[in-house]
């Protein structure tokens, strides 16, 4: 696994929402769920891909005449992306002017990411914030992510990483001496019901946290309501158990499910299941976060 490249699909500045004051988000392409509901969808892959925002398209052609695969032809008045074909080489991506194609992740070096974090560091300083890694699933790339808590550290600058947990505990254990802050995500207890809307069981995730409770120095559960999903009494009550003799867990955030990611499953030609669903009412937010703090749990719904 290489260490000093990885590849990342974004980097978000002044971050409110993912750990403590200002922070800079590094976005890591790749995750092992599929979780139906995901709102990045760019982020599965872990290979860099290419998004196509048909509304954009003005069809001048270009992309037809650059493309060495062949793999964007036209038919009638639409233009067709033959994803099979395409060897992303991101030619097309160079030709468009109007940004109607989008190449999604690109490889990067440890460096070129340092040199990004290090233009925010005054803000870090004032506020108290830092640097989160999330994604997709930042521990598939244990050696990069690695190297940069290492040289933030360096730096002196707060680290965080955004996890869904479903790797080997070993991955927890090489970084968690460089990691002030895990974002530990929980999709739901129930073990049948996990499997069935991600993909995975989530035998593994479970024990983690467990384990790494005993390493971390704080950790912030973070919690999808996905109606139809987890979003009953019964649900918050089973992570209130999960959670109640933890140690380092400082706060339960619970995130409210949104429906604006269709255009991106559009533009990578994916099938959006969650198109159907509305976002949980903000009064059974509350409700749940009251749920959980009935186990002595700091939870808090965020609108």
């Amino acid at each position: 696994m290489n260490k000093t490249y990885g590849c990342i699909f974004d980097i978000q500045r002044f971050s409110l929402h993912d750990g403590p004051g200002i922070r800079t988000t590094i976005f890591f392409k790749g995750c092992n769920l599929r979780c139906f509901w995901c709102h990045n969808p760019e982020s599965i892959n872990l290979q860099p891909e290419i998004q196509v925002y048909a509304h954009k398209c003005i069809h001048c052609g270009k992309c037809i005449t650059v493309c060495p695969q062949n793999a964007i032809y036209k038919n009638g008045s639409s233009f067709v992306f033959s994803r099979d074909l395409c060897m992303k080489c991101g030619k097309c991506v160079d030709s468009c002017y109007t940004n109607a194609r989008v190449m999604a992740g690109k490889t990067v070096s440890a460096s070129e990411v340092m040199s990004e974090i290090m233009k925010d560091e005054p803000f870090y300083n004032d506020n108290q914030g830092g640097v989160t890694f999330s994604g997709g699933e930042p521990m598939l790339q244990p050696g990069f992510l690695k190297t940069l808590l290492v040289a933030c550290k360096e730096k002196k600058i707060h680290t965080a990483v955004d996890t869904a947990g479903n790797v080997a505990f070993e991955k927890f254990a090489e970084i968690a001496p460089y990691t002030d802050l895990f974002l530990y995500d929980i999709k739901c207890v129930d073990e049948k019901k996990h499997k069935q809307v991600t993909g995975s069981n989530n035998k593994k995730i479970l024990a983690n946290l467990v384990l790494l409770d005993e390493i971390a120095k704080e950790i912030i559960i973070r919690i999808p309501i996905i109606p139809g999903m987890n979003d009953t009494d019964e649900d918050m009550h089973a992570i209130g158990i999960l959670l109640r003799n933890l140690k380092k867990v400082t706060k339960v955030q619970l995130l409210p499910f949104h429906n604006m990611a269709e255009s991106k499953y559009e533009s990578m030609g994916m099938e959006y299941k969650a198109k159907d669903l509305s976002a949980p009412k903000k009064e059974r937010m509350q409700q749940f976060a009251s749920i959980i703090s009935s186990y002595d749990i700091n939870a808090i719904a965020i609108s």
